[in-house]
């Protein structure tokens, strides 16, 4: 899953895209999103959110 964070950060930053639009675009706060991002969560449901993040990015 670490691997999958780094894409979506880098993926974020190659298109200069805020955290809160892609919490927006997984019905989700963009704290959550931060908390999953910097490993705070790392449960099943994070989980699930990090694989819909890559979906979305196209990762």
């Amino acid at each position: 899953m670490d691997e999958d964070i780094i894409k979506i950060r880098s993926e974020l930053f190659k298109r200069g895209m805020e955290h809160r639009e892609l919490a927006k675009l997984l019905g989700i706060s963009g704290a959550y999103l931060s908390d999953i991002l910097n490993g705070k969560r790392t449960g099943k449901k994070a989980q699930e959110h990090i694989k819909h993040a890559c979906k979305i990015l196209g990762l």
